[in-house]
């Protein structure tokens, strides 16, 4: 009995991966939450790399869930293909967060995407190398940068930064030289686009519901243990995605101007 309930979830959720999507998504955004899953008499660590889209009606939907023990350029491009095979044509801006080898993949299958790297990330992992003394005025210092009206004075503020800072933490400013043209992507953008695309916190809120629905579990027996609990969770959560994004009209509006045509589904090869 449990076993027939089991297969028939697994098929569900199997049918729900491969169902087909939209042609378009006016942003996505891509992150991972980390589970102990029992492999071959070990335990081991493996991250669920999900994948939420906003359609062109303003709505939220889990695109996918993919199992893996890493991530790499290889895994995310059959990751972009999975979802080009489910009719995804274009994107127009994918949000992340350090996933390594998903922005090249994803320039792969989807060439006119633009990358916006998570903000929040950025910080943290900047202040993870500035001691207790001087957080307070480096913190200030950065918030005028991330904060610019525009980039160009953006810009200026980094190089004000590093003329400030660079002879103390020379690699965390270089961090956000090396970074910036995926960091930089939110200020074409008005305030309320800025605040969807500027960090991932839409996935990790979605994240941290799941571990609430996946918490009596510390480790799965096997992948499709986890697989199934991550299907049961998403039905759940998305069950309440009844209304689109607040003000979508006034957004769609700005990605319009944007990005022209590209949004129009009837012209999407």
């Amino acid at each position: 009995m449990i076993s027939n309930i089991t297969d028939k979830v697994l098929g569900s959720a199997a049918e729900w991966q491969n169902r087909m999507l939209d042609e378009v998504y006016p942003i996505v955004y891509m992150d991972a939450i980390h589970f102990k899953v029992r492999d071959d008499h070990r335990i081991v660590t493996k991250a669920a790399y999900i994948c939420l889209g906003v359609d062109m009606d303003g709505y939220k939907d889990i695109l996918g869930i993919w199992i893996g023990e890493s991530e790499g350029a290889k895994f995310w491009l059959s990751v972009c293909n999975d979802l080009n095979n489910r009719g995804v044509k274009d994107i127009c801006i994918a949000c992340m967060d350090g996933l390594r080898g998903l922005p090249d993949a994803i320039k792969t299958v989807f060439p006119n995407v633009s990358i916006q790297s998570c903000i929040i990330h950025q910080i943290r992992s900047s202040m993870r190398y500035v001691p207790y003394k001087d957080r307070k005025i480096f913190v200030a210092d950065l918030k005028k940068v991330y904060k610019a009206p525009n980039e160009e004075i953006a810009l200026a503020q980094l190089d004000m930064l590093k003329e400030k800072w660079n002879d103390k933490y020379s690699n965390v400013i270089e961090s956000w030289y090396i970074n910036w043209d995926k960091l930089s992507t939110f200020f074409a953008f008005n305030e309320q686009i800025r605040k969807m695309i500027y960090t991932t916190n839409t996935l990790e809120g979605i994240n941290r519901q799941i571990r609430k629905f996946t918490k009596t579990r510390t480790v799965f027996p096997t992948d499709d243990s986890l697989r199934k609990s991550l299907y049961l969770a998403t039905e759940i959560i998305m069950q309440k995605w009844t209304s689109p994004i607040s003000n979508w009209g006034l957004i769609l509006s700005q990605f319009m101007i944007m990005f022209g045509d590209r949004l129009n589904k009837n012209e999407i090869i």
